[in-house]
């Protein structure tokens, strides 16, 4: 579930209690998730490394080394938590990776579906051109993010315009919530082909995402069922959501019916009113 902004907020959270501190001893109590390197290799790269920096591309939070750079994916529903942590916390079963350091505190890795995903690269090589980030489009708010080059990417495309969006090939981050949210915004049935936008659609796409996406930051994401940010506080832009899990409520924009199909697989919310199907 975490997708940008929720991403963006545990990047936030993590980045002033981490810097500087040294990795002196790691735990992985499930190996399945370590995927650029075997794990007695990963977990002897990371010790005696120093945290640099945090940052974050797309839904990946990139933790910067003294050599690597650490990768993460939270996938569904991956959490990190920062503390001494108590017992009950130490043996739940869901503690999948654990980060010791040099201040005798503890970074764990929660996962309750096992989907998260570590991945370890040389600072040599270019995070862009590793198999992790190469297939992401530009950040939402990144100059390549613009309406010529959606306009060149959608071209002939006969997808929906739903899963091209999630597909993160148009731009970095938009899961399935922000989707919903970005597409009722600029009045565009998701089941829409793709090559079908016309160009003032696809400007409305740029402009709400970069809106959606920045007022959800603000609102340090939204929680639905499990997530939380690294310190263990819930988002409040669930309160904000205009159509995302409304179905069967009225519209905010025209007092019609709020309806849920599947699309591509995911549960789609949106208003026939306000986005009707062409």
């Amino acid at each position: 579930m975490p997708e940008l902004p929720e991403v963006e907020t545990v990047k936030e959270v993590l980045k002033p209690k981490l810097l500087k501190l040294e990795i002196k001893e790691v735990l992985i109590h499930y190996e399945k998730m370590i995927k650029t390197t075997d794990v007695t290799d990963f977990k002897k790269k990371l010790i005696g490394q120093h945290f640099i920096d945090i940052k974050r591309r797309g839904k990946y939070l990139i933790f910067e080394l003294d050599d690597y750079h650490l990768l993460s994916h939270l996938r569904m529903e991956g959490k990190f938590f920062y503390g001494d942590g108590d017992a009950d916390k130490m043996r739940n079963k869901h503690i999948h990776a654990e980060f010791l350091l040099c201040n005798g505190l503890k970074l764990r890795y929660e996962d309750v579906r096992k989907f998260g995903t570590f991945h370890l690269y040389e600072k040599k090589t270019p995070l862009e051109s590793t198999s992790s980030l190469a297939i992401l489009g530009p950040e939402p708010w990144s100059d390549a993010f613009n309406v010529d080059n959606v306009m060149a990417h959608l071209k002939g495309r006969k997808a929906p315009i739903k899963p091209m969006l999630l597909s993160q090939t148009v731009v970095a981050g938009l899961g399935n919530i922000y989707v919903d949210e970005v597409l009722f915004a600029a009045k565009i049935h998701p089941m829409k082909r793709s090559g079908d936008l016309t160009r003032e659609e696809v400007a409305r796409v740029v402009h709400d995402t970069r809106e959606i996406l920045s007022q959800a930051i603000i609102f340090k994401g939204t929680t639905i069922r499990t997530f939380s940010s690294s310190h263990g506080s819930a988002g409040e832009f669930q309160n904000f959501l205009q159509v995302h899990t409304k179905k069967d409520t009225p519209c905010p924009r025209c007092n019609g019916m709020i309806l849920k199909i599947k699309v591509g697989g995911r549960g789609t919310y949106f208003c026939a009113v306000c986005q009707p199907e062409v």
